[in-house]
């Protein structure tokens, strides 16, 4: 009998701490709002249309209207580029780190191969402070540079009448915002890690954790930004359940994959096609 009362306990215990790590702040008022829209991942890209990242890509976006999903970087004359990888290799064909860089230095090179800039972020929010669309604003944290990154991204935002959330695979930028800009809408970024091979050189039971939310003791986030063919996840699930905590699913690729996450009451970042059609 005293086993089963042990091993009841140790149960309810492990339960409270599970709770605990993967807690979540709900009922912003903004969610009203967000709801509202479908986010263009990157904006509205492809072949022959506009590059990612782009002021034309963000135009093109605006035009339909659709939110954006946009990512920000922090260079080293502590201005914001707007692009996703740290590296220009990709999207510019250059081998350099966009952290090293100063904006007129960022303004030498061209986005796949066109007359596209990579733009900065005070460039890309006068053309959602005039559109009233809103932007899902991902922060790119690279070498430590969390807080700082936060940091900036916010003092920019400020300067606008824009309607935002802010979201981070690192979980320390959201951490930021808890603590220092607790008004903003903030979520929390994930995947299955370990399936993908993202993360880099850190440690598997981290990047376990990560993938599990087992990091949002943290940061309490308002949503959890979540890759779709991820979304079975069980502690994605218990967020929603016990938190009813907003889930925004990335990248949305098909009209057909967009159905299903609308109809379990997620947002949608989408790519490559359009959703109107």
């Amino acid at each position: 009998m005293w086993t089963v009362i042990l091993i009841v306990i140790i149960l309810l215990l492990l339960a409270e701490i599970f709770a605990l790590l993967t807690v979540c702040r709900r009922g912003h008022s903004y969610w009203t709002l967000l709801r509202k829209y479908r986010y263009a991942h990157r904006g509205y890209h492809g072949k022959d249309l506009a590059p990612e990242n782009s002021l034309l890509a963000y135009k093109e976006a605006i035009r339909r209207g659709f939110g954006v999903e946009l990512d920000v970087h922090l260079m080293k004359d502590g201005n914001l580029a707007v692009i996703h990888d740290a590296s220009l290799l990709r999207t510019a064909g250059a081998d350099v780190l966009v952290e090293d860089l100063t904006a007129e230095e960022v303004k030498r090179y061209r986005l796949e191969g066109t007359d596209e800039q990579i733009p900065l972020l005070e460039e890309v929010l006068p053309l959602f402070e005039q559109s009233g669309l809103p932007l899902v604003v991902e922060l790119k944290a690279e070498r430590g540079n969390h807080d700082a990154l936060a940091a900036a991204t916010c003092a920019v935002l400020d300067k606008y009448k824009v309607l935002y959330c802010i979201e981070s695979f690192d979980p320390r930028c959201i951490r930021w915002l808890k603590k220092n800009r607790p008004e903003i809408v903030r979520g929390q970024l994930s995947e299955n890690f370990l399936r993908h091979g993202d993360g880099g050189n850190m440690p598997k039971p981290l990047l376990w954790a990560l993938g599990n939310l087992l990091t949002n003791c943290l940061a309490k986030p308002d949503f959890i930004a979540y890759r779709f063919s991820d979304r079975d996840n069980l502690c994605l699930r218990w967020c929603r359940w016990f938190y009813h905590v907003q889930e925004i699913n990335w990248t949305i690729i098909t009209k057909e994959e967009m159905c299903v996450a609308e109809s379990a009451g997620n947002l949608v970042i989408f790519q490559d096609f359009d959703p109107r059609l």
